[in-house]
């Protein structure tokens, strides 16, 4: 019985996850993100080529899966075996995870996991731990208008944070475990943006300067 209830919950956590947000918000305006900007289907590259009402529908999205990964994982271990909760939930993170970064619908190929990884934090660590992570992101972002460098931070936050709660007892080192394995695969999908980032020619966030304006009332003489 247990076995069947970890495949399951492996099976429903990395369908979840798999789900192509972004290629779906992409194709809903004619658009392929896999040819596009960086060529990737997440909430970033999103945003900068759909705009910023779609981009944050994919984000929210992204970290909604990653969520509903997690709480599909717990819904199933607590029927199966309620003393095991915890290790049925980091089950469906990893799962969820790999369904993003990999997903079957589109060869395999998907996107960097930041967004996912924050519902997954958000189902999996105390609250303290998201928060953490979503502070480092974000003041990182400000400061250097890179996303990459955002992301790297905010994956770099997840162990320490967990780490600190755990001395706190407030975590586990399961989980300890699986923070330090996301963290780790999150700077791996990011490591081409680490190579432009030492050679200088990572693009910084910007927001679109709108088209100048010509003159309302040009002067019918200045051609004259």
């Amino acid at each position: 019985m247990i076995w069947i209830a970890l495949l399951a919950t492996a099976l429903a956590a990395y369908l979840i996850g798999s789900f192509p947000s972004g290629y779906l918000a992409g194709r809903a305006h004619g658009v392929d993100l896999r040819k596009e900007g960086s060529g990737n289907i997440g909430a970033t590259n999103a945003l900068r080529v759909l705009g910023k009402k779609t981009g944050y529908v994919v984000f929210a999205a992204d970290i909604f899966k990653g969520w509903l990964a997690v709480m599909a994982a717990f819904l199933i271990g607590w029927l199966a075996a309620p003393a095991q909760i915890i290790p049925f939930g980091v089950l469906g993170a990893i799962c969820g995870m790999v369904g993003h970064v990999f997903p079957v619908w589109l060869g395999f190929q998907g996107g960097k996991g930041i967004s996912t990884s924050g519902g997954v934090m958000l189902a999996l660590f105390p609250i303290e731990v998201f928060l953490f992570g979503l502070a480092a992101w974000l003041v990182l972002f400000f400061v250097t208008r890179y996303v990459s460098v955002a992301s790297l931070a905010a994956a770099l936050a997840l162990p320490v944070g967990s780490a600190i709660m755990l001395a706190f007892g407030k975590c586990d080192w399961l989980r300890v475990g699986i923070a330090t394995l996301m963290c780790i695969l999150a700077v791996w999908r990011h490591k081409e943006n680490i190579q432009r980032l030492l050679a200088g020619t990572e693009k910084k966030f910007e927001k679109k300067r709108p088209p100048a304006r010509p003159p309302e009332n040009p002067d019918p003489h200045s051609h004259v």
